[in-house]
């Protein structure tokens, strides 16, 4: 009986900890490898070298997180780079994101809400 008792308690112990590894949230970790590989594979963004498209990337998780609005930072993209692309404002802001910034991937998606495009869609 005594043994059933101490299967019975490592069953529940093991259970317990299986349910605590599959609840808990992946943490949102910088992929920079991911980031440099889809936008240096783009001609639009023409970037010299890595450390320039990371350092551009990273430029771009500080303007989302301090709350700087979609509007702005699509203009100055498109500046920097000479296009009135939508698509390519858009792919460059949300790859910086999920790539270089993912905790902040929920303030782009804040400051987009209303933006409406003034280029080519």
């Amino acid at each position: 009986m005594r043994t059933g008792l101490k299967l019975a308690v490592v069953g529940l112990l093991g259970g317990a900890s299986c349910a605590g590894l599959l609840g808990a949230a992946p943490a949102a970790q910088a992929d920079q490898l991911g980031y440099l590989i889809n936008v240096t594979v783009r001609p639009t963004y023409n970037f010299p070298n890595a450390q320039t498209a990371l350092d551009y990337g990273y430029g771009l998780c500080g303007r989302i997180e301090s709350k700087a609005s979609f509007t702005d930072m699509a203009a100055q993209i498109k500046n920097d780079f000479n296009t009135n692309d939508e698509f390519t404002v858009s792919y460059l802001l949300s790859q910086a994101a999920q790539e270089l910034c993912p905790a902040q991937t929920w303030q782009l998606r804040q400051s987009a809400a209303g933006y409406r495009p003034t280029g080519p869609v």
